[in-house]
């Protein structure tokens, strides 16, 4: 049952779904008015792996996460398997779906336990050998920053935050996110 809620807000919260809900956030991170941009040059293949959370905007579905991860399964051309997991008290949660390549750096993710809901992931940056990755999407309603180590060198952190904010993310709300070495 909590996979099941998790899930639902997941897709909700990234959505954009009803703001009147207490568990999804009502206000936008980003100002909408800045045109957002995803990477042209996106390469599914090169993007599949292991990708640990450095930081990103607090949304409710991840409240008391630490060692936050996505892996990422290529399953056919332009379609990844994806495993968001985190820990939380203590305890593994984690949850599963696809994201199939809906444009230019841009994904359409949606997993096993929310049927018929699917939410715009954009690839806002990713470095030249896809160590660091800028994500965002269109509701300015989460952001992530990832990175292929669970620690990230400070030059590509700055310029992964120079990302968020070029595309309008308020840098003031971006919350790090604790992990340890492997």
């Amino acid at each position: 049952m909590q996979k099941l809620l998790t899930a639902a807000l997941v897709a909700f919260s990234i959505s954009g779904c009803s703001s009147e809900n207490p568990l999804i956030p009502a206000a936008s991170y980003r100002d909408t008015a800045v045109n957002m941009s995803s990477i042209a040059l996106f390469d599914p293949a090169e993007y599949a792996g292991r990708w640990y959370e450095i930081a990103s905007y607090p949304v409710p579905f991840q409240q008391g996460c630490t060692q936050t991860q996505a892996v990422y399964t290529p399953r056919s051309p332009g379609v990844l398997d994806v495993r968001n997991s985190c820990l939380r008290d203590g305890k593994l949660q984690s949850i599963a779906g696809e994201a199939r390549l809906a444009g230019p750096g841009r994904l359409a993710v949606s997993f096993d336990t929310v049927p018929f809901l699917t939410a715009p992931y954009w690839v806002l940056w990713v470095d030249e050998g896809y160590r660091t990755a800028v994500v965002g999407v269109p509701s300015g309603r989460a952001g992530w920053i990832l990175n292929r180590d669970p620690q990230i060198p400070d030059d590509r952190l700055e310029a992964a935050k120079e990302i968020l904010l070029f595309n309008g993310y308020d840098l003031a709300e971006l919350q790090m996110t604790p992990q340890v070495a492997p």
